[in-house]
Protein backbone atom coordinates (compact mmCIF):
# COMPACT_ATOMS: atom_id res chain seq x y z
CA UNK A 1 0.00 0.00 0.00
CA UNK A 2 1.24 3.41 -0.45
CA UNK A 3 -0.06 6.49 0.81
CA UNK A 4 0.40 10.42 0.60
CA UNK A 5 -0.65 13.08 2.27
CA UNK A 6 -2.05 16.73 1.24
CA UNK A 7 -2.97 19.54 3.39
CA UNK A 8 -5.63 21.56 2.41
CA UNK A 9 -5.97 23.69 5.42
CA UNK A 10 -4.45 23.87 8.87
CA UNK A 11 -7.33 21.59 9.90
CA UNK A 12 -7.93 19.24 7.19
CA UNK A 13 -6.41 17.06 4.74
CA UNK A 14 -6.70 14.25 2.21
CA UNK A 15 -5.04 11.30 1.78
CA UNK A 16 -4.30 9.29 -1.52
CA UNK A 17 -4.29 5.73 -0.95
CA UNK A 18 -3.24 3.15 -3.58
CA UNK A 19 -3.72 -0.64 -2.83
CA UNK A 20 -1.81 -3.53 -4.74
CA UNK A 21 -4.68 -5.86 -5.32
CA UNK A 22 -3.32 -8.64 -4.11
CA UNK A 23 -3.42 -6.80 -0.81
CA UNK A 24 -7.45 -7.17 -1.31
CA UNK A 25 -7.14 -10.78 -1.11
CA UNK A 26 -7.81 -11.52 2.72
CA UNK A 27 -10.95 -9.29 2.29
CA UNK A 28 -11.98 -10.99 -0.84
CA UNK A 29 -12.13 -14.71 1.11
CA UNK A 30 -14.41 -12.99 3.64
CA UNK A 31 -16.36 -11.58 0.71
CA UNK A 32 -16.96 -15.10 -0.60
CA UNK A 33 -17.33 -16.52 2.54
CA UNK A 34 -20.00 -13.91 3.58
CA UNK A 35 -22.27 -14.64 0.50
CA UNK A 36 -21.55 -17.99 0.14
CA UNK A 37 -23.42 -18.06 4.10
CA UNK A 38 -26.25 -16.14 2.56
CA UNK A 39 -27.31 -17.52 -0.65
CA UNK A 40 -28.55 -21.04 -2.12
CA UNK A 41 -27.49 -22.69 -5.21
CA UNK A 42 -29.26 -25.99 -6.66
CA UNK A 43 -26.75 -28.51 -6.77
CA UNK A 44 -24.31 -26.97 -4.23
CA UNK A 45 -24.51 -27.31 0.00
CA UNK A 46 -24.30 -23.80 1.63
CA UNK A 47 -21.47 -22.96 2.01
CA UNK A 48 -19.71 -25.23 -0.32
CA UNK A 49 -20.42 -22.77 -3.72
CA UNK A 50 -17.40 -22.20 -5.71
CA UNK A 51 -15.89 -18.55 -6.05
CA UNK A 52 -16.67 -18.93 -10.26
CA UNK A 53 -20.27 -19.99 -9.53
CA UNK A 54 -20.88 -16.56 -7.22
CA UNK A 55 -19.39 -14.83 -9.95
CA UNK A 56 -21.74 -15.91 -12.87
CA UNK A 57 -24.29 -16.21 -10.46
CA UNK A 58 -24.40 -13.28 -8.23
CA UNK A 59 -21.69 -11.16 -10.14
CA UNK A 60 -18.28 -10.55 -9.72
CA UNK A 61 -19.39 -6.86 -8.80
CA UNK A 62 -21.26 -7.59 -5.87
CA UNK A 63 -18.09 -9.04 -4.14
CA UNK A 64 -15.83 -6.25 -5.25
CA UNK A 65 -17.97 -4.33 -3.73
CA UNK A 66 -18.42 -6.56 -0.01
CA UNK A 67 -14.23 -6.66 -0.35
CA UNK A 68 -13.93 -3.15 -0.61
CA UNK A 69 -16.53 -1.99 2.65
CA UNK A 70 -14.49 -4.22 4.48
CA UNK A 71 -10.49 -3.70 3.46
CA UNK A 72 -11.00 0.35 3.40
CA UNK A 73 -11.23 1.01 7.17
CA UNK A 74 -8.39 -1.09 7.46
CA UNK A 75 -6.36 0.72 4.83
CA UNK A 76 -7.25 4.16 5.74
CA UNK A 77 -6.14 3.28 9.51
CA UNK A 78 -2.67 2.32 8.03
CA UNK A 79 -2.84 5.58 6.20
CA UNK A 80 -3.63 7.67 9.11
CA UNK A 81 -1.23 5.67 11.44
CA UNK A 82 1.82 5.80 8.31
CA UNK A 83 1.06 10.25 7.97
CA UNK A 84 1.30 10.26 11.92
CA UNK A 85 -2.25 11.91 11.64
CA UNK A 86 -4.37 13.21 15.26
CA UNK A 87 -7.69 12.98 12.77
CA UNK A 88 -11.25 14.32 14.42
CA UNK A 89 -14.57 12.64 13.20
CA UNK A 90 -15.14 10.56 10.43
CA UNK A 91 -13.75 10.63 6.58
CA UNK A 92 -15.44 11.23 3.69
CA UNK A 93 -14.38 8.56 1.09
CA UNK A 94 -14.07 8.70 -2.51
CA UNK A 95 -12.95 5.71 -4.80
CA UNK A 96 -11.30 7.05 -7.63
CA UNK A 97 -10.37 3.78 -9.21
CA UNK A 98 -10.95 0.09 -8.93
CA UNK A 99 -9.42 -2.50 -11.02
CA UNK A 100 -10.32 -5.73 -10.52
CA UNK A 101 -6.86 -7.85 -10.32
CA UNK A 102 -4.65 -4.66 -10.58
CA UNK A 103 -5.18 -1.87 -8.50
CA UNK A 104 -7.81 0.19 -5.39
CA UNK A 105 -7.00 3.69 -5.04
CA UNK A 106 -8.89 6.08 -2.70
CA UNK A 107 -9.36 9.22 -1.39
CA UNK A 108 -9.85 9.80 2.04
CA UNK A 109 -10.95 13.69 3.22
CA UNK A 110 -10.80 14.24 7.21
CA UNK A 111 -10.58 16.51 9.57
CA UNK A 112 -7.42 16.78 11.99
CA UNK A 113 -6.01 18.26 15.22
CA UNK A 114 -4.32 21.72 14.39
CA UNK A 115 -1.08 22.26 15.26
CA UNK A 116 -1.12 24.29 18.64
CA UNK A 117 2.21 26.21 19.91
CA UNK A 118 1.71 26.68 23.84
CA UNK A 119 2.23 30.24 24.51
CA UNK A 120 4.41 32.00 27.61
CA UNK A 121 2.06 32.08 29.91
CA UNK A 122 3.98 33.34 32.84
CA UNK A 123 2.76 36.72 32.85
CA UNK A 124 -0.51 35.94 33.43
CA UNK A 125 -2.38 38.01 35.89
CA UNK A 126 -5.65 37.98 37.04
CA UNK A 127 -7.97 39.83 40.13
CA UNK A 128 -10.38 37.80 41.79
CA UNK A 129 -13.15 38.29 44.58
CA UNK A 130 -11.55 38.86 48.28
CA UNK A 131 -12.34 36.11 50.66
CA UNK A 132 -14.52 38.63 53.15
CA UNK A 133 -17.70 37.28 55.52
CA UNK A 134 -19.84 39.32 57.05
CA UNK A 135 -21.51 39.12 59.99
CA UNK A 136 -24.73 39.66 57.31
CA UNK A 137 -23.62 37.03 55.66
CA UNK A 138 -23.29 34.56 58.85
CA UNK A 139 -26.58 35.82 59.37
CA UNK A 140 -28.28 34.99 56.57
CA UNK A 141 -26.84 31.51 56.94
CA UNK A 142 -28.35 30.87 60.15
CA UNK A 143 -31.52 31.96 59.38
CA UNK A 144 -31.96 29.71 55.88
CA UNK A 145 -31.05 27.09 58.97
CA UNK A 146 -33.37 28.35 61.17
CA UNK A 147 -36.40 28.48 58.07
CA UNK A 148 -35.58 24.48 57.87
CA UNK A 149 -36.47 23.66 61.33
CA UNK A 150 -39.56 26.09 61.16
CA UNK A 151 -43.12 24.27 62.66
CA UNK A 152 -46.67 25.47 61.77
CA UNK A 153 -49.97 25.34 63.39
CA UNK A 154 -53.29 26.04 62.92
CA UNK A 155 -54.72 29.84 63.24
CA UNK A 156 -58.04 30.80 63.37
CA UNK A 157 -57.38 34.35 61.49
CA UNK A 158 -56.77 36.38 58.72
CA UNK A 159 -53.87 34.91 56.37
CA UNK A 160 -51.08 36.88 56.26
CA UNK A 161 -47.78 37.35 54.91
CA UNK A 162 -45.83 33.96 55.52
CA UNK A 163 -48.71 31.77 56.40
CA UNK A 164 -48.91 28.39 54.84
CA UNK A 165 -52.10 27.83 53.57
CA UNK A 166 -54.35 24.98 51.72
CA UNK A 167 -56.27 26.20 48.53
CA UNK A 168 -58.90 25.27 46.12
CA UNK A 169 -57.94 26.51 42.99
CA UNK A 170 -60.17 26.91 39.61
CA UNK A 171 -59.19 28.83 36.54
CA UNK A 172 -61.52 30.03 33.65
CA UNK A 173 -61.06 31.30 30.29
CA UNK A 174 -63.65 32.96 28.59
CA UNK A 175 -65.57 32.10 31.66
CA UNK A 176 -65.36 28.35 30.69
CA UNK A 177 -63.71 26.80 33.68
CA UNK A 178 -60.39 24.84 31.81
CA UNK A 179 -59.69 21.14 32.01
CA UNK A 180 -56.22 21.50 33.26
CA UNK A 181 -57.49 24.42 35.47
CA UNK A 182 -59.18 23.31 39.12
CA UNK A 183 -56.40 21.82 41.13
CA UNK A 184 -57.66 20.42 45.48
CA UNK A 185 -55.68 20.84 48.43
CA UNK A 186 -52.91 22.43 47.15
CA UNK A 187 -49.96 24.01 49.87
CA UNK A 188 -48.90 27.45 49.47
CA UNK A 189 -46.80 30.29 51.74
CA UNK A 190 -48.34 33.24 50.98
CA UNK A 191 -45.21 35.78 50.00
CA UNK A 192 -43.62 32.99 48.03
CA UNK A 193 -44.33 33.91 44.72
CA UNK A 194 -44.54 30.13 43.82
CA UNK A 195 -47.95 29.50 41.99
CA UNK A 196 -49.63 32.59 40.15
CA UNK A 197 -48.71 36.42 39.76
CA UNK A 198 -51.28 38.06 41.99
CA UNK A 199 -52.39 35.24 44.25
CA UNK A 200 -50.72 36.56 47.43
CA UNK A 201 -52.72 39.88 47.42
CA UNK A 202 -55.62 38.11 46.58
CA UNK A 203 -55.61 35.37 49.64
CA UNK A 204 -53.95 37.78 52.06
CA UNK A 205 -56.57 39.05 54.12
CA UNK A 206 -58.96 36.31 53.53
CA UNK A 207 -60.12 34.01 56.13
CA UNK A 208 -60.65 30.00 56.36
CA UNK A 209 -63.60 29.08 54.38
CA UNK A 210 -63.39 32.45 52.53
CA UNK A 211 -62.62 32.74 48.52
CA UNK A 212 -61.58 35.62 46.36
CA UNK A 213 -60.94 36.11 42.44
CA UNK A 214 -57.91 37.93 40.83
CA UNK A 215 -57.18 37.52 36.89
CA UNK A 216 -53.43 36.18 36.12
CA UNK A 217 -51.59 35.10 32.99
CA UNK A 218 -51.46 31.52 32.99
CA UNK A 219 -47.95 29.99 32.98
CA UNK A 220 -48.30 26.49 31.39
CA UNK A 221 -50.80 24.11 30.81
CA UNK A 222 -53.12 24.54 27.88
CA UNK A 223 -54.32 28.09 28.26
CA UNK A 224 -50.72 28.88 28.26
CA UNK A 225 -50.64 32.74 27.97
CA UNK A 226 -53.91 33.36 28.21
CA UNK A 227 -55.35 35.48 30.80
CA UNK A 228 -57.83 33.10 33.53
CA UNK A 229 -59.91 34.21 35.56
CA UNK A 230 -58.96 32.22 39.09
CA UNK A 231 -61.10 31.99 41.77
CA UNK A 232 -58.94 30.71 44.97
CA UNK A 233 -60.41 29.30 48.61
CA UNK A 234 -59.01 29.24 51.26
CA UNK A 235 -59.61 25.66 53.60
CA UNK A 236 -57.13 26.26 56.22
CA UNK A 237 -54.50 28.31 57.44
CA UNK A 238 -51.49 27.39 59.44
CA UNK A 239 -49.03 30.06 60.53
CA UNK A 240 -45.07 29.54 60.72
CA UNK A 241 -43.36 29.60 63.50
CA UNK A 242 -39.47 29.93 63.82
CA UNK A 243 -37.49 28.83 66.65
CA UNK A 244 -35.82 30.89 68.73
CA UNK A 245 -32.37 31.67 67.93
CA UNK A 246 -30.20 30.05 71.15
CA UNK A 247 -28.76 27.48 72.21
CA UNK A 248 -31.06 24.90 72.61
CA UNK A 249 -31.40 26.07 68.28
CA UNK A 250 -27.89 25.21 67.91
CA UNK A 251 -27.94 21.84 69.66
CA UNK A 252 -31.44 21.24 67.85
CA UNK A 253 -29.56 22.37 64.03
CA UNK A 254 -26.28 20.92 64.62
CA UNK A 255 -23.53 19.40 66.43
CA UNK A 256 -22.89 22.54 68.69
CA UNK A 257 -23.70 23.26 72.13
CA UNK A 258 -23.95 26.83 71.77
CA UNK A 259 -25.17 29.49 69.25
CA UNK A 260 -21.83 31.20 69.12
CA UNK A 261 -19.97 27.99 68.18
CA UNK A 262 -22.76 27.17 65.60
CA UNK A 263 -22.61 30.96 64.05
CA UNK A 264 -17.94 30.51 64.27
CA UNK A 265 -18.69 27.54 62.81
CA UNK A 266 -21.14 28.94 59.53
CA UNK A 267 -18.30 31.81 59.37
CA UNK A 268 -15.53 28.94 58.67
CA UNK A 269 -18.05 27.45 56.16
CA UNK A 270 -18.95 30.69 54.09
CA UNK A 271 -14.72 31.11 54.19
CA UNK A 272 -14.67 27.92 52.91
CA UNK A 273 -17.38 28.42 49.70
CA UNK A 274 -15.88 31.96 49.22
CA UNK A 275 -12.05 30.53 49.13
CA UNK A 276 -13.50 27.40 46.63
CA UNK A 277 -15.25 30.01 44.18
CA UNK A 278 -12.50 32.34 44.61
CA UNK A 279 -10.30 29.16 42.81
CA UNK A 280 -13.28 28.70 40.28
CA UNK A 281 -13.15 32.35 39.21
CA UNK A 282 -9.07 32.44 39.01
CA UNK A 283 -9.38 28.98 36.85
CA UNK A 284 -11.63 31.12 34.30
CA UNK A 285 -9.90 34.40 34.32
CA UNK A 286 -6.48 32.52 33.83
CA UNK A 287 -8.01 30.42 30.85
CA UNK A 288 -9.91 32.99 29.15
CA UNK A 289 -6.19 35.05 29.52
CA UNK A 290 -4.57 31.90 27.90
CA UNK A 291 -6.99 32.10 25.02
CA UNK A 292 -6.28 35.41 24.70
CA UNK A 293 -2.66 34.36 23.80
CA UNK A 294 -2.84 32.16 20.85
CA UNK A 295 -5.06 31.15 17.69
CA UNK A 296 -6.10 27.87 17.29
CA UNK A 297 -7.42 27.13 13.35
CA UNK A 298 -11.23 25.78 13.88
CA UNK A 299 -12.03 22.57 11.73
CA UNK A 300 -15.04 23.66 10.80
CA UNK A 301 -16.71 19.92 10.49
CA UNK A 302 -15.99 19.79 14.16
CA UNK A 303 -17.48 22.65 15.36
CA UNK A 304 -20.57 22.56 13.08
CA UNK A 305 -20.83 18.72 14.61
CA UNK A 306 -20.32 20.80 18.36
CA UNK A 307 -23.21 23.62 17.74
CA UNK A 308 -25.56 20.56 16.95
CA UNK A 309 -24.56 18.34 20.06
CA UNK A 310 -24.95 21.85 22.27
CA UNK A 311 -28.16 22.57 20.55
CA UNK A 312 -29.51 19.11 20.78
CA UNK A 313 -28.65 18.88 24.50
CA UNK A 314 -30.44 21.92 25.50
CA UNK A 315 -33.45 21.17 23.47
CA UNK A 316 -33.92 17.40 24.18
CA UNK A 317 -32.68 17.37 27.64
CA UNK A 318 -32.78 20.46 29.60
CA UNK A 319 -35.47 22.11 28.01
CA UNK A 320 -37.51 18.68 27.87
CA UNK A 321 -37.05 18.02 31.61
CA UNK A 322 -38.58 21.33 32.02
CA UNK A 323 -41.32 21.34 29.85
CA UNK A 324 -40.13 24.11 27.47
CA UNK A 325 -39.37 24.32 23.67
CA UNK A 326 -36.71 26.77 22.18
CA UNK A 327 -39.25 29.10 21.15
CA UNK A 328 -40.05 29.65 24.53
CA UNK A 329 -36.72 29.62 26.08
CA UNK A 330 -35.41 32.02 24.04
CA UNK A 331 -39.03 34.13 24.74
CA UNK A 332 -37.83 33.89 28.81
CA UNK A 333 -34.30 34.90 27.78
CA UNK A 334 -35.16 37.76 25.93
CA UNK A 335 -33.11 36.71 22.93
CA UNK A 336 -33.70 36.25 19.35
CA UNK A 337 -32.63 32.73 17.65
CA UNK A 338 -29.74 34.71 15.75
CA UNK A 339 -28.39 36.03 19.35
CA UNK A 340 -29.01 32.07 20.66
CA UNK A 341 -27.10 31.28 17.51
CA UNK A 342 -24.30 33.86 18.25
CA UNK A 343 -23.19 32.39 21.36
CA UNK A 344 -23.97 28.86 20.75
CA UNK A 345 -20.80 29.09 18.20
CA UNK A 346 -18.96 31.39 20.63
CA UNK A 347 -19.24 28.67 23.44
CA UNK A 348 -18.55 26.09 20.86
CA UNK A 349 -15.25 27.46 19.64
CA UNK A 350 -14.08 28.17 22.77
CA UNK A 351 -14.66 24.52 24.41
CA UNK A 352 -13.15 23.42 21.23
CA UNK A 353 -10.78 25.78 21.49
CA UNK A 354 -9.43 25.15 24.98
CA UNK A 355 -9.68 21.43 24.49
CA UNK A 356 -6.98 21.55 21.70
CA UNK A 357 -4.84 24.20 23.83
CA UNK A 358 -4.99 21.97 27.40
CA UNK A 359 -4.16 18.56 25.45
CA UNK A 360 -1.30 20.24 23.87
CA UNK A 361 -0.40 21.38 27.38
CA UNK A 362 -1.03 17.55 28.72
CA UNK A 363 1.58 16.20 26.09
CA UNK A 364 3.89 19.60 26.98
CA UNK A 365 4.23 19.06 30.15
CA UNK A 366 3.80 14.77 30.12
CA UNK A 367 1.05 14.80 32.77
CA UNK A 368 -0.49 11.40 33.73
CA UNK A 369 -3.59 10.75 35.50
CA UNK A 370 -3.36 8.33 38.48
CA UNK A 371 -5.99 5.91 39.21
CA UNK A 372 -6.58 7.85 42.42
CA UNK A 373 -7.17 11.41 40.64
CA UNK A 374 -9.54 9.04 38.01
CA UNK A 375 -11.59 7.90 41.25
CA UNK A 376 -11.48 10.83 42.96
CA UNK A 377 -13.24 12.75 39.49
CA UNK A 378 -15.21 9.65 39.00
CA UNK A 379 -16.79 10.16 42.98
CA UNK A 380 -17.49 14.04 42.07
CA UNK A 381 -19.34 13.44 38.53
CA UNK A 382 -21.21 10.73 40.10
CA UNK A 383 -22.58 13.33 42.95
CA UNK A 384 -23.26 16.24 40.38
CA UNK A 385 -25.16 13.74 38.37
CA UNK A 386 -27.04 12.36 41.24
CA UNK A 387 -25.98 8.81 40.77
CA UNK A 388 -24.77 6.67 43.17
CA UNK A 389 -20.72 6.17 42.19
CA UNK A 390 -21.04 2.48 41.50
CA UNK A 391 -24.00 3.49 38.86
CA UNK A 392 -21.79 6.37 37.47
CA UNK A 393 -18.67 4.16 37.02
CA UNK A 394 -20.98 1.45 34.93
CA UNK A 395 -22.70 3.77 32.28
CA UNK A 396 -19.10 5.06 32.27
CA UNK A 397 -17.43 1.76 31.42
CA UNK A 398 -20.60 0.40 29.31
CA UNK A 399 -20.79 4.04 27.13
CA UNK A 400 -16.99 3.73 26.68
CA UNK A 401 -16.60 7.05 28.09
CA UNK A 402 -13.65 6.19 30.35
CA UNK A 403 -11.17 8.40 27.72
CA UNK A 404 -13.06 10.98 28.18
CA UNK A 405 -13.05 10.70 31.85
CA UNK A 406 -9.11 11.21 31.80
CA UNK A 407 -9.04 13.80 29.73
CA UNK A 408 -11.05 16.11 31.62
CA UNK A 409 -8.50 14.91 34.56
CA UNK A 410 -5.88 15.70 32.34
CA UNK A 411 -7.21 19.22 30.70
CA UNK A 412 -7.85 20.32 34.93
CA UNK A 413 -4.14 19.10 35.80
CA UNK A 414 -2.99 21.34 32.72
CA UNK A 415 -4.82 24.05 33.50
CA UNK A 416 -3.48 23.98 37.27
CA UNK A 417 -0.06 24.52 35.88
CA UNK A 418 -0.78 27.30 34.38
CA UNK A 419 -2.92 29.17 36.77
CA UNK A 420 -0.02 28.48 39.89
CA UNK A 421 2.31 30.10 37.03
CA UNK A 422 -0.10 32.68 37.04
CA UNK A 423 -0.13 35.85 39.52
CA UNK A 424 -3.56 36.10 41.18
CA UNK A 425 -4.82 38.65 43.22
CA UNK A 426 -8.23 39.69 45.22
CA UNK A 427 -9.26 43.22 44.64
CA UNK A 428 -7.65 43.64 47.72
CA UNK A 429 -4.76 43.88 45.99
CA UNK A 430 -3.14 40.55 47.83
CA UNK A 431 -1.51 37.06 46.36
CA UNK A 432 -3.84 34.65 46.61
CA UNK A 433 -2.09 31.33 47.16
CA UNK A 434 -4.45 28.56 45.63
CA UNK A 435 -2.43 25.16 47.12
CA UNK A 436 -5.78 24.16 49.50
CA UNK A 437 -8.10 24.23 46.32
CA UNK A 438 -8.77 20.60 46.08
CA UNK A 439 -9.05 20.51 49.80
CA UNK A 440 -11.32 23.09 49.76
CA UNK A 441 -13.86 22.01 46.53
CA UNK A 442 -13.81 18.55 48.61
CA UNK A 443 -14.98 20.41 52.48
CA UNK A 444 -17.30 22.66 50.31
CA UNK A 445 -18.90 19.52 48.61
CA UNK A 446 -19.28 17.61 51.46
CA UNK A 447 -20.65 20.81 53.17
CA UNK A 448 -22.99 20.91 50.52
CA UNK A 449 -23.98 17.14 50.34
CA UNK A 450 -24.73 17.42 54.42
CA UNK A 451 -26.75 20.19 53.58
CA UNK A 452 -29.28 18.55 51.65
CA UNK A 453 -29.46 15.65 53.59
CA UNK A 454 -30.24 18.00 56.34
CA UNK A 455 -33.16 19.58 53.96
CA UNK A 456 -34.30 15.90 53.18
CA UNK A 457 -34.15 14.54 56.91
CA UNK A 458 -37.98 16.94 57.65
CA UNK A 459 -39.72 15.37 54.42
CA UNK A 460 -38.94 11.41 55.44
Amino acid sequence: MKSAVETLNPTRVRLTVEVPFEELKPSLDAAYKKINQQVTVKGFRQGKIPARVIDQRFGRGAVLEEAVNDALPKFYTEAVNEGELNVLGQPEVDITELKDGELLAFTAEVDIRPAVEIPDYSGIEVEVDAVEVSDEDIDKSVEQLRERFATTSPVERAAQDGDVLTLNLEAKVDGEVLEDGVAQGVTYTVGSGELLDGIDEAVTGVEAGGSATFTSELKGGSAEGKDAEVTVEVTEIKSRELPALDDDFAQLASEFDTLEELRADSRKRLEQMKKYDQATQAQEKVLDELLKLVEVPMPEKLLEDEIQTRKHNLVNHQLGQMGLDLAKYLEIQGKSEEEFDAETKEQAEKGIKTQFLLDELVNKEKLNVSQEELTEHLMRRAQSSGMSPDQFAQAVVEGGQVPMLVGEVARGKALAVVVEAATVKDSNGEVIDLDDEDETAETVEATEAAETEGDEKPEA
